[in-house]
């Protein structure tokens, strides 16, 4: 199916790709790319049901996993930009509750950059159904006795979202369903993007297809061989693995959409996600100060990750852009493969979404945003000397 949208003079390359990897296969998706306000792709293609009914449109959010971790992260940052929150101050000091169990140093750095200690789902959770209650998954987490912070990160796949829920709930009485509201959306004039799904949103949502979501969760063997191709330990299995998980996405009306998991159920779209992170590219422009974003675009720390095996450079709550060539991007991909980034050295946020889940994909995606990337980064190197020639 050929891709409708528009792409801007110079970046046809974008359109061919897409149209390669997204608009030849089952399912479908989007991809929007801004620089410096200005939209050069938007383009969708495919469509938002296994039975090909349903064509996909601007509006169609997709279920977008890891990738809600940076829209977790951003209501965090809104909070410390206006002095509500330190990132250097222990989590406890906002959340009493968290100090149990040995936390009491845990700072919201630390939190942020996946050493809080708390990466293990299964230690908080014996079967699927356990992660619907958010706010008890909150405070399993609080209670939990573990050596933090560490020195080296782990990544949080699904406690993340919670954690980072629970830490702003104390400070500001909401939960991030309602926040990501309050504090993205609205004060961006976006939609199409939420945590879980609301009654207004559900005709929109695509409808996850592919082999690899029906089968994840079902066994640990299928996780190990998924997960496990770089980094085989229980540290992994743990941190990604909880018996059940795919019965959460099943049926018309799913579980997932019911519930708040902040690390893995938003539901966005690629042009949401590129207009969230466009502020983050360019200064901040009124969404955050120009001092907050030039702390995102700082690498914390440098590490072998524990959970997933490779070495990982970990901004507040973001990792590098993988794919873009660009030292300061920064975002926050997902499984399946959809992903947000922002480039503050070029003004350039990307947003790609997709309902279909291969067989090749892993805890931060599949290639094809990395292919994507690339080609943007191309064209937009290739404009900007264009530009300085003339």
């Amino acid at each position: 199916m050929p891709p409708t949208g528009h792409v801007a003079p110079g970046f046809e390359p974008v359109a061919r790709t897409f149209q390669r990897l997204v608009g030849r296969r089952q399912g479908g998706g989007a991809l929007t790319v801004r620089l410096r306000g200005e939209t050069v792709v938007d383009l969708c293609t495919g469509y938002a049901d296994r039975r090909a009914t349903r064509p996909w449109t601007y509006d169609t959010l997709s279920i977008s996993f890891s990738t809600t971790k940076g829209v977790a992260s951003a209501v965090l940052h809104r909070l410390a930009d206006r002095g509500e929150l330190d990132y250097d101050e222990p989590v406890a000091s906002y959340w009493p509750e968290f100090a149990a169990g040995g936390k009491g140093r845990v700072t919201v750095r630390d939190l942020m950059t996946h050493r809080a200690g708390l990466s293990s789902v299964r230690a908080v959770a014996d079967r699927a159904e356990d992660l619907l209650d958010h706010v008890g998954m909150e405070d399993k987490l609080a209670a939990r006795t573990v050596h933090a912070p560490t020195q080296r990160s782990a990544y949080h796949a699904i406690t993340y979202g919670w954690l980072v829920a629970g830490l702003a709930r104390r400070i500001t009485g909401k939960g991030l369903a309602a926040l990501a509201r309050i504090e993205v959306t609205e004060p961006l004039g976006i939609d199409g993007l939420h945590i879980g799904v609301p009654d207004e949103a559900r005709e929109y949502v695509a409808e996850p297809v592919g082999a690899a979501l029906r089968q994840v969760g079902t066994t640990a063997d299928f996780t190990q061989n998924l997960w496990m191709r770089y980094h085989r330990s229980r540290t992994t299995i743990d941190a990604l693995h909880v018996p059940g998980f795919a019965r959460l996405f099943e049926g018309s009306d799913p579980p997932i959409w019911h519930t708040e998991m902040p690390a893995v159920n938003g539901v966005i779209s690629a042009r949401a996600l590129a207009d969230m992170y466009a502020p983050l590219a360019n200064g901040g422009d009124g969404f955050l100060s120009p001092g907050t974003v030039a702390t995102l675009g700082r690498v914390q720390i440098r590490t072998a990750d524990a959970v997933l095996g490779i070495q990982m450079r970990w901004r507040l709550g973001y990792h590098q852009a993988f794919g873009s060539r660009a030292r300061m991007a920064f975002g926050h991909y997902g499984y399946g493969g959809s992903g947000g980034w922002a480039d503050p050295e070029t003004g350039l946020s990307v947003g790609f979404v997709t309902n279909r889940i291969g067989s090749l994909t892993t805890p931060l995606g599949d290639l094809n945003l990395f292919r994507l990337n690339r080609v943007v980064r191309q064209c937009v190197e290739s404009r900007s000397t264009t530009f300085a020639s003339t």
